[in-house]
């Protein structure tokens, strides 16, 4: 909240969240389906923007005479822009509308990764392509904020888990077709000129299908900046114990740094061609297409039949299974026949079933919804971008001088064990912060249906 703010009490709340039904109807959130497409299409193209160099960058690095050492920059740059200008994205969102400024972010922000593409050394290289990676970080907090607020809480774990699926199964398809461009003399240009171009298409995608739910926040109503991000919030959000432990947690996910130096790791460790380490890459995907759908429903699953504390069981089990199944890929030389795919493919069934599964829904069940964007912010864009960055440009120092599959079981294995056990923590604080958020919305949304304002038969339903 700004600094001359206090908290809302129900009628202000009512009004500021546009749950007032007494003065204004509540719209119903239409074309939640293509607009769920439309936010997934965005990410897929964000990624790719920022992901093409991990892709392309064998040969990207013959092409300007670098060393691996600069995939850890360029990795770090990504990480940087995703820490520092995630919530200023958001804060733009909430003030502009997240509609507009994704349009711009995500898609006439393409137009840098097009200038890329005619880098004709490593300086022009770091400066473009970095300018470029300041939009790609903008469709996560601000898509994150609008699925929760076109969904139930109950949903949400399967809207996350669509967005996730949808966009690692374009996936499995782009990034044979990216890893083609090696094939071709100064493919890697092409290869940015192309993404650039979707850029665009994706953000008229957004004007077209994404419909924002309105705040209905009426002339002169109480503190109508309650909506906007701003540090006060993000400091006040560290009181919260889960929100502090997944803070910390997200530090441990190291698989950020895998999906970087997954291509050059097969170049490099075991001789494949850039296009043909694009293929496996894209074995790997097509198991994360199946991990995230299944991630989003095993954490509903989970939570439905062990309560509060099903989505930390679920993420423990996910933890440990990741952590063994990394070790097992990258510390044994699976030749190139058929093994070495159903290796990769079993490993990608494990990635993304944390994420949406429990990750996600776990703050947006410990914070008010206010502030769920900000909590978004906070954990994913900042704490895990710094961490991130650092750590992408360590691991490609240390990559030159020690090797890559080293530093794959050091420093991806190990981390997820170590979170494995660190999540025991949570069966003692989660559940408790849970049930307090839940008791204040509840309190919350009776004191709502008590006011003279609110007329008519309850709770508003804002979702399709």
């Amino acid at each position: 909240m700004t600094e001359t703010s206090k908290p809302l009490d129900a009628t202000q709340a009512q009004r500021t969240y546009g749950t007032e039904t007494g003065t204004t109807r509540v719209d119903k959130v239409k074309g939640r389906g293509g607009g769920l497409v439309a936010l997934a299409f965005a990410s897929i193209v964000d990624g790719f923007e920022g992901g093409l160099v991990n892709t392309l960058f064998p040969v990207i690095r013959d092409s300007l005479g670098l060393q691996t050492s600069a995939l850890g920059i360029l990795t770090a740059m990504s990480r940087f822009a995703r820490m520092l200008f995630g919530p200023i994205w958001a804060a733009l969102a909430d003030r502009y509308g997240r509609k507009r400024v994704l349009f711009i972010a995500t898609g006439l922000w393409g137009l840098w990764t097009i200038a890329a593409g005619f880098a004709q050394d490593s300086t022009q290289l770091f400066i473009l392509y970095g300018i470029g990676v300041i939009g790609t970080v903008a469709s996560e907090p601000i898509t994150n904020g609008l699925i929760v607020d076109m969904y139930r809480s109950k949903e949400r774990g399967r809207a996350f888990g669509t967005v996730r699926t949808i966009a690692v199964f374009a996936s499995v398809f782009a990034t044979p077709l990216i890893g083609q461009f090696a094939n071709v003399e100064d493919g890697w240009r092409y290869g940015m000129f192309a993404m650039g171009g979707i850029s665009v298409v994706s953000g008229i995608l957004i004007l077209l299908l994404v419909h924002e739910p309105k705040k209905h926040t009426p002339v002169g109503a109480i503190d109508p900046d309650a909506m906007k991000f701003n540090w006060r919030d993000a400091a006040g959000l560290l009181k919260n114990r889960t929100i502090r432990f997944m803070a910390i947690q997200v530090m441990l996910t190291t698989s950020l740094v895998l999906f970087a130096f997954f291509i050059v790791y097969w170049v490099d460790e075991r001789g494949w061609a850039t296009a043909d380490a694009a293929l496996l890459m894209s074995a790997y995907m097509l198991g994360a297409v199946i991990s995230s759908f299944a991630g989003g429903l095993l954490g509903d699953w989970f939570e439905k039949r062990f309560g509060y504390k099903g989505r930390v069981m679920m993420m423990q089990g996910y933890l440990v299974a990741y952590a063994l199944s990394t070790a097992l890929l990258f510390q044994i030389d699976w030749g190139t026949g058929v093994a070495v795919y159903v290796a990769v493919f079993v490993t990608g069934l494990l990635s993304s079933l944390g994420h949406p599964g429990a990750v996600l829904p776990i703050v947006g069940s410990v914070v008010h919804k206010s502030v769920v964007a900000t909590a978004y912010a906070l954990i994913f864009s900042f704490v895990q971008g710094l961490f991130a960055a650092l750590f992408s440009l360590v691991f490609g120092f240390l990559a030159d001088s020690l090797g890559l599959q080293a530093l794959m079981f050091w420093l991806i294995s190990v981390p997820y064990a170590i979170n494995a056990v660190l999540w025991t923590i949570m069966y003692r604080i989660y559940p408790k912060d849970a049930a307090a958020q839940r008791a204040l919305d509840e309190q919350e949304e009776a004191e709502l249906a008590a006011t003279p304002a609110s007329v008519g038969s309850g709770e508003p339903d804002v979702c399709a």
